[in-house]
């Protein structure tokens, strides 16, 4: 039986030297590999007592939404800034070079849900750690943060030291 790390290409020196670059579009790309993966993300989530999934864009969505549908709860979308089409608020976060922002719609958690948050790959941490604080903002609380690859080189798990975070795979590089 193969291993959700063999469905995972890696790509040398990119984006630049020295660099291994973790695809999950392989993954998704690969029926088995895809099932393994959205598999392996649910079983982090046994035992966590949780109402709804929210997921970043835009990898977050391609994880976050089987996982909801499996799990029969609802996804919320977390968007880049100016996506979303009702009233929102929103959370900057440092980028290597500059800021980004992320929305959520206002009414899209409400004040004591308790959320997980999903993504594809923790790096920096810093779009999760947004996406958390956007959770908050809102009343809502995260009890689980969940990622199919974990670049544990970057220490984004120091970040999110506050939240209960899982990864399927842990590269000790970055």
């Amino acid at each position: 039986m193969k291993k959700i790390e063999d469905y995972i290409r890696s790509i040398p020196d990119f984006p630049e030297e020295g660099i291994i670059f973790r695809d999950v579009t392989s993954v998704l790309q690969d029926a088995e590999g895809l099932k393994l993966a959205i598999d392996s993300m649910i079983k982090l989530l046994d035992g966590v007592d949780f109402d709804v999934i929210a997921g970043a864009e835009a990898r977050g969505f391609m994880f976050g939404m089987p996982i909801a549908y499996a799990l029969g709860k609802p996804f919320v979308p977390v968007r880049k800034a100016g996506k979303l089409p009702c009233e929102t608020v929103s959370q900057d976060y440092a980028l290597e070079y500059g800021t980004a922002t992320i929305e959520i719609h206002k009414d899209a958690i409400c004040p004591g849900q308790k959320v997980v948050l999903v993504d594809d790959l923790i790096a920096t941490g810093g779009t999760i750690e947004a996406a958390a604080k956007l959770v908050e903002k809102l009343g809502g609380e995260v009890v689980k943060v969940i990622f199919l690859i974990e670049l544990a080189g970057l220490k984004g798990r120091e970040k999110l030291s506050a939240y209960d975070v899982a990864s399927v795979i842990t590269y000790e590089g970055k």
